[in-house]
């Protein structure tokens, strides 16, 4: 297979766990608070992927010749973009509803270019950018403006977004000169669920048994949204420039208020329904 089409192939399964997880996220919030959820998912990711860090890839990292502080440097900004986002993503949702959460994180489509212009030069095909309003028309469609704790919880989206284009970014940058990616997926897991804990610990109280009451929203979340997902978005990298696959991870948000309808009956009104095909238009031209 192409290595660009099985990139692309990654790329799109990748948003549709992320999409379909959100329900899982809004779900596991009965029993635990948002940093614990953010920690365990993001822990359940590295126990996920550590057997297959040492079947496939740990003598391949071994006899590798990089300089190791640079690789844990990386690992430090992947963990904490990713308990970043995560963690905003998963407050928000306190106050919005899937749609809104999954839509406002897709503004990392026009954050990552800009970031990977300004800081790394790397040139912006010139499809990128109708594709970019596209995707900002679509998600404005699928917001509820006129709602005030809604807009709240959509500012912390946008907060979010911001830790999610530069994890973009970064996992780009670092698949140039260590091209692992279980170890990446797996050591950025680790460091965002050991960061994640720390506000859990100080600001939330931790029980197993509360941790049981929500394991089936957490196994989802954490084992594929976390592990499997993380992992997809990296192969999806490999081979697609940041800006181009951002715009192809934004079909999370079309994903997540399909389901969201489908499973939690948040409405859908046929000025939503006009922003997804937008989004999912923005991707098809920014392939093609």
């Amino acid at each position: 297979m192409n290595k660009r089409v099985f990139s692309l192939i990654c790329a799109v399964s990748c948003s549709f766990i992320w999409g379909t997880a959100f329900v899982a996220q809004d779900m596991g919030m009965d029993y635990i608070g948002p940093y614990t959820f953010s920690a365990v998912r993001l822990a359940l990711g590295f126990l996920t992927l550590l057997p297959f860090f040492f079947i496939f890839e740990f003598k391949k990292v071994k006899e590798t010749k990089l300089n190791f502080k640079i690789i844990i440097g990386y690992l430090f900004f992947l963990g904490f973009f990713l308990a970043g986002g995560n963690i905003f993503q998963q407050i928000s949702l306190i106050y919005t509803d899937v749609a809104n959460s999954a839509v406002f994180t897709v503004l990392y489509v026009v954050i990552v270019p800009i970031i990977a212009y300004f800081l790394f030069s790397n040139k912006i095909h010139s499809s990128v950018w109708p594709s970019v309003l596209m995707c900002l028309i679509g998600g404005f469609l699928l917001s509820e403006l006129n709602n005030l704790r809604v807009r709240y919880g959509d500012s912390l989206v946008v907060i979010g977004a911001f830790f999610w284009a530069f994890h973009i970014v970064f996992i780009s940058r670092f698949l140039k000169i260590f091209n692992f990616p279980i170890t990446i997926a797996m050591g950025q897991c680790l460091v965002g669920s050991l960061i994640a804990f720390a506000p859990s610990l100080a600001f939330e109280n931790i029980t197993i048994a509360n941790l049981f009451m929500e394991k089936k929203e957490l196994l989802y979340a954490g084992v594929l949204s976390s592990g499997v997902a993380f992992l997809l978005q990296i192969y999806g990298q490999q081979n697609l420039s940041p800006a181009p696959v951002a715009i192809i991870f934004s079909l999370e948000g079309v994903f997540a208020s399909v389901f969201g309808w489908l499973l939690l009956d948040q409405f859908l009104n046929e000025l939503k329904i006009f922003g997804i095909t937008l989004i999912l238009g923005a991707v098809i031209f920014s392939q093609l």
